[in-house]
This record gives C-alpha cells, sequence and structure tokens, in this order.
C-alpha cells in the first residue's frame, strides 16, 4: 500500500471554510478593545445555554477549571469524597483533588466505557459528596438511572462533558442533550473538541440561578464588584477572542457532528468482518458525538506502530488507568482493582474521526487495518 498522510486531527479545512467569519469576529472584538469577559462572552454564553436547554451558562478559562470550579461550589467538606471513572483524562480526578475531595475510583462499562449506575454503586460511601459521569468519546453515561441513584442518596451530579457537546441522550421527558442531565456539567473547548477554541477554553451550565451567581464569583476571584471579594476565587475568565471564534463556530456544531456520525457509520461497515477489532457500541438511546473514534483492538501496539508506517494517525486514550497513577498512589489502589478500565487501558486505539476526513481517507485507515489483519 502506498503510505498516506492522514493526521488524527486536521482542523485546516474546518478553518478554510469559515475563515471570513471567524476573522470578522476576531476583528469586531480587536476593535472594541473589550477582551476579558464582556458582551461578547455573555452573548455566546446565552446561545450555548439555549442550544442545550439549560437555564444558566457560565464561561471560564478552560474545562479542567469548569471542573474545578463546580466542585469549590460544592463548598467541601473534611473527608467528602467524589467518585469518578478509573477510565477518563486525568482533569476529572485532578480537578477532585485540587478542590480538596477525595477522589474514588470506580469502574466502567465494557461497551459503553462509561460509567453506570451499577459502577458508581460499587464505589459509594456514607462519605460520597458528588459523582462525575464522564460522557467519554462522545457518548452520554446513562443519566437517568445515575441521577435516581444520587437523588435517592442525597449527592450532587456533576457532568463531565468535555468530550461530548450536542451529544444528546432519549429520557422520560424526551431527548437531554449533554450539560443538561445533571446538577451541573463541566466542557472543554480545547481545539481538538467538536466545537473548538482558538486556544483553551471551558463551560459551565446548571439550572440553579443561585449557583450559577456562585460560579461567575468564584472565576473572578470570588466578588461580584472589584476588590470586594465574598468567596476565595480565582481569575478564570473566558475570554472575548476565544468567545467570538467559538460563537462562530456553534451554528456549525449540528453538521459537524453529523458528519462525524457519518463517518463512524463507514468505520463500522469496513471494519464489520475485521474481528480482531471492537468498533464503537452506541448505547439504544443515544446520540454520539464522537469525539473520538475508539476501538479495541488485539495487539493494539503493533497496530498502531503499523498505521504510523502507513501516514495515520491514531492515539492511545487512555494508557493508563487513573486509579493506577503514580500521583493517587496514597488511595491505595492496586492493580486488578478495576479490571474493565485497566484492560481498556491495554487495548484501546482511536483513529482519525473529523468531519472534513472524507470516505477515502476512512476507506485508507479501514484497508490499512485489514491489511494488518490480513483479513
Amino acid at each position: 500500500m502506498t503510505p498516506v498522510k492522514i493526521p488524527l486531527l486536521d482542523l485546516t479545512a474546518q478553518y478554510a471554510e469559515l475563515r471570513a467569519e471567524i476573522e470578522g469576529a476576531l476583528r469586531s472584538v480587536v476593535e472594541s478593545q473589550r477582551f476579558i469577559l464582556g458582551p461578547v462572552v455573555e452573548d455566546f454564553e446565552r446561545a450555548v445555554a439555549a442550544r442545550l436547554g439549560v437555564t444558566y451558562a457560565v464561561g471560564c478559562a478552560n474545562g479542567t477549571d469548569a471542573l474545578l470550579l463546580v466542585l469549590r461550589a460544592l463548598a467541601a467538606r473534611p473527608g467528602d469524597e467524589v467518585i469518578v471513572p478509573a477510565f477518563t483524562f486525568f482533569a476529572t480526578a485532578g480537578a477532585v483533588w485540587n478542590a480538596g475531595l477525595r477522589p474514588v475510583f470506580c469502574d466502567v462499562d465494557p461497551r459503553t466505557f462509561n460509567v453506570t449506575a451499577a459502577t458508581l454503586d460499587a464505589a459509594w460511601s456514607t462519605r460520597t459528596r458528588a459523582v462525575i459521569p464522564v460522557h467519554l468519546f462522545g457518548q452520554m453515561a446513562p443519566m437517568e438511572a445515575i441521577r435516581a441513584l444520587a437523588r435517592e442518596r442525597g449527592a450532587f451530579v456533576l457532568e463531565d462533558a468535555a468530550q461530548a457537546i450536542g451529544a444528546q441522550r432519549a429520557d422520560t421527558a424526551g431527548w437531554v442533550h449533554a450539560g443538561a442531565a445533571a446538577d451541573a456539567a463541566a466542557f472543554s473547548f480545547f481545539p481538538s473538541k467538536n466545537l473548538g477554541a482558538f486556544g483553551d477554553g471551558g463551560l459551565m451550565t446548571t439550572g440553579d440561578a443561585a449557583f450559577a451567581e456562585r460560579l461567575r464569583k468564584l472565576r473572578v476571584h470570588g466578588g461580584e464588584r472589584m476588590y470586594h471579594h465574598e468567596m476565595v476565587g480565582t481569575n478564570s475568565r473566558l475570554d472575548a477572542l476565544q468567545a467570538a471564534v467559538l460563537h462562530a463556530k456553534l451554528p456549525h456544531l449540528d453538521r459537524w457532528n453529523e458528519t462525524r456520525r457519518q463517518n463512524a457509520a463507514l468505520y463500522d461497515e469496513r471494519l464489520r468482518h475485521v474481528t480482531e477489532i471492537c468498533t464503537p457500541w452506541v448505547d439504544q438511546g443515544n446520540e454520539h458525538v464522537f469525539n473520538q473514534y475508539t476501538v479495541r483492538a488485539q495487539r493494539r501496539d503493533e497496530l498502531k506502530r503499523h498505521l504510523e508506517g502507513q501516514g495515520i494517525g491514531t492515539a492511545i486514550y487512555y494508557p493508563l488507568a487513573l486509579h493506577l497513577q503514580p500521583c493517587f498512589r496514597e488511595l491505595g489502589y492496586r492493580e486488578g482493582d478495576l479490571p474493565v478500565a485497566e484492560a481498556l487501558s491495554r487495548d484501546v486505539l482511536s483513529l482519525p474521526i473529523y468531519a472534513e476526513l472524507g470516505e477515502a481517507r476512512i476507506d485508507c485507515v479501514a484497508a490499512a487495518i485489514t491489511e494488518f489483519y490480513g483479513s
């Protein structure tokens, strides 16, 4: 096979399509010279809130801060625990630790890679203050059952929707967006996300007016008025340039997500006869947005090297489960404690899935995988 160049992510085509819109939005901010918060950020917050079906959206500096500020707003008590999945990006657990809470790790479903009410229940204790279901790779966790469990036990639910903007799940009340299915939610606008900024950016959502006001204060050093501080906050503001970029991109999000689903369906079809590959499982009632197209692969590391030799970009999200990270050694977890998360870390591989990928390049990736396995 002739080597091709297919990066894991290529944002240049997206920018070329939207260049005029984005540059016009940026020019408007530059001409106003209002770079920190202000009307551009407020307009974006209102637009996102309407898009997600939530009452309040509060911008912040990045997705990690979005998690951290929500947890800070809970006013932690000594010994409070927060249950998080062992298989996700580090920020989920790191934010818990940095908020002064104790992360407790739970296992995940082997098909969806998400937590369930059952996996959360297995890690629950009398000290559980909150749970953080992560909508991993763009698919929502089963929020209806998770909400019911948390409500019964008086725990706060924080959605980690960093990878899932635009994802939906059919609930008893109809379709519910990621970010509108819990007490609060955190989003990331890192450039690789389905809705990506030109740098870092984050957002918090909630339906509680008082909680939203607390978040607004925490992002600007804990006060509503300058130099008057009701609590100890931090500096975590979404700047107007990033908000302008995101607002220009927002109307295109549905189309990009739909194209990602179409790309995923093409991969599913092309790889259906490769028995050594397990393609992503989409849970019934979910509308996946495929921030990543992540397969489980036999001889994963060898396959990765083969694809790289063909010029095809891949990534391993994530090569070491969180409960086994050296920084959490004092929590007392050992290998074998959370077997699904540990197995996933050994065999997952993410393939290119961005909206501009195109069928021809998907065919190349699928052909290279088929060639490797001799299927």
